[in-house]
């Protein structure tokens, strides 16, 4: 198993136990509450999208990282196409973060 495939297990397996959640509205929420420590950006998410959540990640000063593809990111976490998600738990965002620094 490579290192994109450990990152989508360990965002399903982060989904199961409660710590992502996902779309814009909710994903803007949680950055701005901080309850977000990692937001996930599709790449194939629009630019301008993509551009205002790496913005809004900067600001708030949360971990964001760009990675994968809408279709692979939503099927990992058992929802359909979505592009943002955020990870609510500090573990498993230290670990998913490692996990794509090593790919």
């Amino acid at each position: 198993m490579n290192n994109s495939n450990h990152v989508l297990s360990l965002l399903g397996l982060a989904r199961r136990a409660g710590n992502i959640i996902t779309g814009q509205t909710l994903c803007i929420e949680g950055v701005k509450s901080k309850k977000v420590s990692l937001l996930i950006i599709a790449g194939d998410l629009n630019e301008t999208t993509r551009y205002k959540m790496s913005q809004l990640c900067e600001t708030e000063g949360v971990e964001y990282r760009i990675f994968s593809n809408k279709a692979d990111l939503s099927h990992a976490v058992g929802k359909e196409n979505y592009g943002l998600f955020g990870v609510t738990n500090k573990k498993f965002s230290r670990a998913i973060i490692d996990k794509m620094e090593a790919l």
